[in-house]
């Protein structure tokens, strides 16, 4: 059975300035599924629906239509026990490293918070030496020592920011991150060290990616399969590497043709 089950999902909002009644389709009767270990890039344009796709994939935004099913769970008829222990089981990387992370809180706090919040249900200690100790395995896990536990978001660089997001995401030892453009805020160079940090995290730790992107070239070399979006309709699924080979769709190929090739150090 597939991790992640999309049955013909719909998400519509009242048009602006239009009619009470009038509604706009931001997603359209999208079905595709995720399989446990893979990572499904989901490719777009700005406004194709996305975003609200996978906001509805991790419980945030309730389909106007259609079902959808993780790791066996109907979302739809999910009690709130249900979605409480689901949500350990997929995390969110979102594309701001800057406003993702709280600048209140340190590094320990934000690393840790999730295990506050589901840690004696997942099994995992959250005395005072615990939490320190899961949160140094954590940022060295992203490539960070333990000198930034003590430190706030604005003492690091981008890339730093997003490797802490990453960290704080694997907390509860999740089985689908959510990836909504987690290197698209940041410089080409820095971000070809993120998408290789997230290959590598996907290896060590058996972990299923739902990866969101406007690039091709970077969902191509991330992705098992790819699922092409366009205003809110699905138009092309397919194995990432034959896909772009040989796109069936012009909208395919016009996303393939408008974004560069990866830089050397990802390719």
């Amino acid at each position: 059975m597939a991790l992640v089950e999309v049955n013909a999902v719909s998400k519509s909002y009242p048009r602006q300035g239009g009619l009470r009644r009038e509604q706009q389709a931001v997603v359209e009767n999208v079905s595709l599924s995720i399989e446990a270990g893979e990572t499904l890039g989901l490719v777009g344009e700005s406004g194709s629906g996305k975003t609200t796709l996978a906001r509805m994939i991790l419980g945030l935004t309730k389909p106007s239509r259609g079902t959808m099913r993780v790791d066996g769970i109907d979302l739809g008829t999910a009690s709130h026990a249900e979605m409480h222990r689901l949500r350990r089981r997929m995390q969110p990387v979102f594309q701001d490293p800057y406003a993702a992370l709280n600048p209140r809180m340190n590094v320990l706090q934000i690393v840790t918070e999730p295990l506050l919040i589901h840690g004696r249900e997942a099994g995992i200690g959250t005395s005072r030496a615990d939490l320190r100790a899961k949160a140094v395995e954590l940022l060295a896990q992203v490539g960070l020592d333990d000198s930034a536990l003590a430190r706030h978001p604005h003492e690091f660089s981008g890339g730093q920011r997003q490797r802490i997001n990453i960290a704080r995401a694997l907390a509860l030892r999740p089985r689908l991150l959510i990836l909504d453009e987690p290197v698209s805020a940041l410089d080409v160079s820095v971000g070809a060290q993120i998408v290789n940090l997230l290959r590598r995290l996907q290896r060590d730790h058996g972990l299923t990616y739902l990866f969101i992107s406007h690039s091709m070239p970077l969902v191509r070399y991330l992705s098992t399969r790819i699922a092409v979006m366009e205003h809110g309709r699905l138009v092309e699924t397919g194995e990432a590497v034959a896909l772009c080979a040989n796109p069936r769709e012009p909208y395919t190929r016009q996303l393939i043709a408008a974004t560069p090739e990866l830089p050397a150090a990802v390719a």
